[in-house]
């Protein structure tokens, strides 16, 4: 059975006066239906401009998608016409966009907000749109939704306003949702249960879900597969406990290593990720972390590695040392 989401060797690209950048180079992967993948990596590395890329919503000027497929449920989405990509988006995919206060309209109220997916994309009619949209509210834990319905964004705190974005999501039932660092504005008691609250949902709805993040705790609780980027690839690729516990490419090393643990002295230093991410317009031939990895010799230089495996047969790693890596890392978490 073909895989819900295929992405193959895509690449997005963005025009700038300072040249060219590749902001999303050769990635693939796939994500089966009901299933969890996290897109991890430090800003910059090309988590949402690919998350963008498969709802095409990349603005041109001044970018593009310059090649690569994007297979949903048999259909190439590069292939859809405007109007057919404007049935998938809300309808078969749903997103979970960072920051709901600019994502919502802060002149509809959260009712119509709800009730304008439902009539565009399940064609209801104004009573039963209403009727789900209240369903929609208790289903992501808001009290009192009826009087909530009548209420303006501004008018509810961070957390609730996200809950309003998920409803929002799930509203016709898609087959996939793209959650794009949903928690970053939150606090953390808030993040919690937006987290639980979402995987609750994917696992009862039996609703893929792709979730793009930077927080590594985010990835070990909830993601079954994970793929680190880093400038605008993947540079590692496996199931969630593999990573963690036997990291293959020094850029995961580092994050992991780079994360406070319960488990270690309080008064015990972080060891941090050395160096700033690349400037993506001056990539050279060899591999992109290079100037950052303790591990690097001559040959990281000449060329860039391909994404091959590295251990189990489901554990990729783009890496020219990772057998050299596993054996220095140990058990990191």
């Amino acid at each position: 059975m073909a895989p819900l989401l295929q992405i193959k060797d895509l690449h997005t690209e963005f025009r700038t006066g300072a040249g060219v950048v590749r902001a999303v180079d050769g990635v693939s992967y796939t994500v089966e239906q009901g299933e969890t993948v996290a897109i991890v990596g430090e800003s910059g590395s090309g988590k949402s401009v690919g998350a963008l890329s498969i709802l095409r919503l990349i603005p041109d000027p001044p970018g593009r998608i310059t090649r690569g497929e994007i297979l949903f449920d048999g259909r190439d989405l590069m292939q859809l016409s405007d109007t057919q990509m404007r049935e998938v988006r809300g309808g078969d995919i749903g997103m979970i966009f960072q920051e709901p206060m600019t994502s919502l309209n802060p002149v509809l109220t959260i009712g119509r907000q709800i009730t304008e997916t439902l009539e565009q994309h399940r064609r209801a009619d104004s009573a039963a749109a209403y009727k789900r949209a209240i369903e929609l509210l208790g289903l992501v834990g808001i009290a009192d939704p009826a009087r909530r319905l009548k209420q303006y964004p501004h008018q509810l705190s961070g957390g609730m306003r996200q809950r309003v974005m998920i409803a929002i999501a799930i509203a016709c039932d898609p087959k996939l949702i793209i959650a794009d660092e949903p928690t970053t504005a939150l606090d953390v008691t808030i993040q919690a249960q937006i987290l639980e609250l979402m995987n609750g949902l994917t696992r009862r709805l039996n609703v893929a879900l792709i979730i793009i993040t930077h927080n590594l705790g985010v990835v070990a609780r909830y993601a079954k597969r994970v793929n680190v980027m880093y400038a605008g690839r993947i540079v590692e690729s496996g199931l969630a406990a593999a990573i963690y516990h036997h990291p293959r490419h020094p850029y995961t090393m580092a994050l992991l290593r780079s994360v406070p643990r319960l488990d270690r002295p309080r008064q015990a230093r972080l060891d941090p990720v050395n160096g700033q991410p690349p400037e993506l317009t001056r990539l050279d031939q060899g591999c992109a972390f290079r100037p950052r990895c303790r591990f690097a010799v001559d040959a990281c230089a000449q060329v860039r590695p391909p994404l091959e495996q590295a251990g189990p047969a489901s554990h990729l790693a783009a890496c020219l040392r990772s057998e050299e890596i596993v054996a220095a890392a140990g058990t990191v978490a």
